[in-house]
């Protein structure tokens, strides 16, 4: 299991929507190689990651999909915003990932994007599987339910 990111972090943006569709079975943290007007754009918080997902080709790991805007600033070395990016792990963590995704049904989403406490940026990698419509309802009644037992419990009923 990953740590959590230090309390001097800095969130950038955070997949909300990964642990509704996804059932997260473990979680690692990993690098990200960006260019200069990339890490600019990120310190002003400007990055989407909802659509994207993490893939292993060549032995190695990348980023697909994720958004990442222009930074104004940096017109002439500017960056491409959907570019595939590089993710930054070390070998063994990489034959996991590997294996993971070469069971059937797991996939690498990214859970959050943010600065560690050493201004380093760091993306949170989930490996999940796919929840069909009936597990998402039971997640959403269990939730439910916690929230009307922590009610009742409140007021005394």
């Amino acid at each position: 299991m990953a740590q959590k990111p230090a309390s001097n972090s800095k969130q950038i943006a955070d997949n909300r929507r990964a642990r509704y569709d996804y059932a997260i079975e473990d979680d690692i943290e990993c690098g990200i190689v960006l260019e200069g007007s990339e890490v600019k754009s990120l310190r002003q918080g400007q990055a989407q990651i909802a659509e994207s997902y993490a893939t292993v080709d060549d032995g190695e790991l990348w980023l697909v999909n994720s958004y990442i805007a222009p930074y104004l600033q940096a017109r002439t070395f500017g960056h491409e915003e959907r570019r595939r990016r590089k993710l930054l792990v070390s070998r063994r963590e990489l034959s996991k990932l590997w294996q993971a995704t070469a069971r059937q049904g797991m996939t690498l989403i990214p859970l959050s994007l943010y600065f560690n406490g050493k201004g380093i940026a760091k993306l949170k990698l989930g490996i999940a599987k796919g929840k069909k419509t009936v597990d998402k309802r039971q997640t959403e009644a269990k939730r439910d339910w916690g929230r009307q037992k922590q009610r009742l419990l409140r007021h005394g009923e």
